[in-house]
C-alpha cells in the first residue's frame, strides 16, 4: 500500500470513530508532513482527496477541518440504565461510611502535609521506605509473610503492581486465572503478551484470590492450598497470591497465606486496603520472590510511583500507631453484622427463599422462585447480580456494603416487590 493509501485510510478512520471529531482542525500541511515523516505532496493529495469525499472541508486561509459527522451507535448497556434510577445497589464495593473514622484520617493527612521538606521531593519508585518497613512489619504478624523492605513495591493499586510485575517476567508464558472476573488482571497479562488461560494447573502462572475465589467469596480451604503449593514448586511454576478480603472470615477458621505455606519460594504476595480502609486510598503493596526483587532494584529506574506520597506517610504512621489492627477488628465487626441483619430479615420477609451467607460475610445468596424477566430489578430501582436462573428459581448474590442499615427495611420492600 502506498504512504499516500496510508495516510488517507488512516485519517479516515480517525474520523469515522470519532477520535478527530466533527468541526476539527487538521495539521496544516506542512505539520502533517512532519508528522507522518512523508511529503508534502503525499500529505496534500490525502486532503484532497478526503474533502472530495466529503470527510474534510478547506477553509481559505485557516487550514482543513473535519466536514463529517459519524453515527454514533448507541450502547444498548449504558443507555438501559440510564433510564432507571438505581436506589439500591446489590452490586457495589463502595464502602459504608460508618466503617471508617474520618476525622482520625483527616489528623493522619494533616500530619503528612506539614512534612514540608518530604512533600518538595517525589516519592520513592519502590514506596517510601517507612512505609515498606511498616508493611514488612504487618504482614509477618498478620499473615506470617516474611519479607523485608527491599522485596515489598508499594503502587497506586493492584493492576498498577501486576503491570510491574509482568514487565519483570521475561518469557510471556501462559497465565491462568480462576475465572473470567479478573478483569483487570487478565487485561493487564494480556496487554503484556500472555496466553490467558483458565483453571489450568499446567500454566506457568497462576493467579488466585484464596479469600475471594468466586463472586459469592468462597474461600480456599487449607487442603487446596497446600496442593497448589506443592504443585508449583514441582513444576516451578509462579503463584500471584492476591490476598483481598482475607481479613474477613465467618464460617470458617483464619486460613495461612500461600506464601507463608511455601515460604515465599514462588509466590507473590500481594495486598490492598481497599476493603479495610476506603477504596479511595489507592495503596496496595507486592511481595516479589528474591529473584524479582533483584531484577526489580535493577531496573528500578524505568518505574516512577503512582501512589499519593502524602497518603503513604499518613498510612506508615496510621499503621505504627496500631490503628490498622483497630480497623481491622471494627471493620470485620461492622461488615459481619451487616450481613447477618440483612440475611435475617430476608428470611423473615421471603419464607420459601434459601438464604447463605458468603464465609467471608460479605455477600448473600438468595435462592428464590421467580417468573419474570430480570429487568424487573433494574425497573424498580435495584441493582443486583444474578447468578443463575432456570426452572423458576433465581440465584442472586447481594453485597449490602453501600446500603445503609436503617434502609434495609426499605431495600427489603422493593425487592420483595419485584420478585413475588
Amino acid at each position: 500500500m502506498s504512504k499516500y493509501s496510508e495516510l488517507y485510510n488512516y485519517i479516515k478512520k480517525e474520523i469515522l470513530t470519532n477520535q478527530i471529531s466533527y468541526g476539527g482542525k487538521l495539521p496544516s500541511i506542512r505539520k502533517a508532513s512532519e508528522l507522518f515523516g512523508v511529503s508534502r505532496t503525499t500529505v496534500q493529495s490525502a486532503y484532497f482527496d478526503l474533502a472530495a469525499d466529503g470527510y474534510i472541508m478547506s477553509e481559505p486561509k485557516s487550514g482543513y477541518y473535519v466536514s463529517y459527522k459519524p453515527t454514533i451507535k448507541k450502547n444498548k448497556t449504558i443507555n438501559k440504565k440510564s433510564n432507571y434510577n438505581i436506589i439500591y445497589d446489590f452490586t457495589s464495593d463502595r464502602a459504608d461510611k460508618e466503617s471508617f473514622d474520618f476525622n482520625l484520617w483527616r489528623r493522619y493527612i494533616k500530619s503528612a502535609l506539614r512534612q514540608d521538606e518530604r512533600l518538595l521531593s517525589y516519592s520513592e519508585s519502590q514506596g517510601e521506605i517507612e512505609l515498606r518497613e511498616a508493611l514488612s512489619d504487618y504482614i509477618r504478624e498478620n499473615r506470617n509473610v516474611n519479607a523485608s523492605a527491599d522485596r515489598i513495591v508499594v503502587g497506586a493499586g493492584v493492576q498498577n503492581l501486576l503491570g510491574v510485575l509482568c514487565s519483570l517476567i521475561d518469557k510471556k508464558d501462559n497465565v491462568s486465572f480462576p475465572d473470567k472476573s479478573f478483569i483487570q488482571g487478565i487485561s493487564t497479562f494480556a496487554d503484556y503478551g500472555f496466553n490467558i488461560t483458565y483453571r489450568n494447573k499446567n500454566a506457568k502462572i497462576i493467579y488466585v484470590s484464596p479469600s475471594h475465589m468466586t463472586r459469592f467469596g468462597d474461600v480456599m480451604p487449607n487442603k487446596r492450598r497446600i496442593e497448589l503449593v506443592k504443585h508449583s514448586a514441582q513444576n516451578n511454576s509462579i503463584v500471584i497470591e492476591d490476598d483481598y478480603e482475607s481479613d474477613f472470615l465467618y464460617n470458617s477458621m483464619p486460613t495461612p497465606s500461600l506464601h507463608a505455606l511455601s515460604g515465599g519460594s514462588n509466590v507473590i504476595y500481594i495486598g490492598s486496603f481497599s476493603k479495610l480502609l476506603l477504596p479511595s486510598i489507592r495503596i496496595s503493596f507486592m511481595v516479589l520472590t528474591e529473584e524479582l526483587a533483584e531484577k526489580y532494584k535493577e531496573n528500578i529506574y524505568k518505574y516512577n510511583q503512582t501512589a499519593s506520597k502524602t497518603e503513604q506517610i499518613a498510612l506508615c504512621q496510621f499503621i505504627r500507631d496500631g490503628h490498622l489492627k483497630s480497623q481491622i477488628r471494627k471493620t470485620r465487626r461492622f461488615y459481619t453484622s451487616k450481613t447477618k441483619s440483612f440475611a435475617e430479615l430476608l428470611t423473615k420477609e421471603f419464607s420459601d427463599a434459601n438464604v447463605e451467607i458468603s464465609e467471608n460475610a460479605l455477600q448473600i445468596k438468595m435462592s428464590v422462585p421467580f417468573d419474570k424477566s430480570i429487568d424487573i430489578f433494574e425497573k424498580s430501582g435495584l441493582s443486583v447480580y444474578v447468578e443463575k436462573y432456570e426452572n423458576g428459581i433465581i440465584n442472586l448474590v447481594l453485597n449490602t456494603s453501600s446500603i445503609e442499615t436503617k434502609k434495609f427495611q426499605n431495600a427489603i420492600n422493593l425487592l420483595k416487590q419485584a420478585i413475588v
